[in-house]
């Protein structure tokens, strides 16, 4: 008898160091216990479990969030997709890729492009450096967060993406950079909110939000 032993490329980007994590995992592999997939700089690592209840659990870094992110997926998901995205929660940025090789590598390389691309429409061309060197790039200083912030809330703020205890279109929105990161604050109605915006990485987490909730 032929045992078919499925097989998946997963990829996620380390928190620290920005660069994708790729490896292949089967189905062998993860009913052992547990996979861990970690960054070469040490400052990452991934959970994968493969359940007695043939479901897989994932525990995934963020770079936007001061703690990972939990998801479970089913086996036919996680080996059966040509690709699949786990988003954070909060800003809506993909964490990680699951499905075929190639699919996987080029959707990473597109989410690379994206932010190029939406720092290049927030006239940041420079943010990786002349060759596009991400792991060579500086950290943020506050005016550059703050510009890159203005202009992320400019968007939301037109698209109707903002909201807190004001009706609609009736809140005046401020921004702080902070040592915790940056504040989007209401000035009429004191609603707030803080995101960990302090690096490049979190830059990109940010450069994707689609919608920012004042509380």
């Amino acid at each position: 008898m032929v045992i078919d032993n499925k097989e998946t490329t997963v990829s996620f980007r380390c928190p620290e160091c920005g660069s994708w994590v790729t490896g292949i995992t089967g189905v062998f592999s993860l009913s052992a216990d547990m996979l861990r997939l970690k960054c070469p700089c040490g400052g990452g690592e991934m959970d994968i479990v493969y359940g007695k209840d043939k479901k897989v659990r994932l525990t995934v870094p963020c770079f936007a969030c001061p703690k990972p992110h939990s998801y479970t997926l089913t086996s036919q998901v996680f080996f059966g997709k040509e690709l699949f995205s786990l988003p954070c929660p909060y800003s809506g940025v993909d964490l990680c890729y699951i499905g075929e090789k190639d699919k996987v590598s080029e959707a990473a390389d597109d989410a690379d492009q994206e932010l190029a691309r939406l720092l290049e429409e927030a006239g940041l061309e420079s943010f990786f450096g002349e060759k596009g060197d991400k792991e060579t790039s500086p950290l943020f200083t506050d005016p550059q967060i703050l510009e890159i912030v203005n202009f992320v809330i400019r968007d939301l703020d037109e698209a109707g993406e903002i909201t807190c205890k004001c009706e609609r279109d009736e809140g005046l929105y401020t921004v702080d950079v902070t040592d915790d990161g940056v504040t989007v604050k209401c000035e009429r109605c004191g609603a707030k909110a803080t995101i960990p915006v302090t690096s490049t990485l979190t830059a990109q987490a940010f450069l994707n939000c689609e919608h920012i909730d004042l509380e």
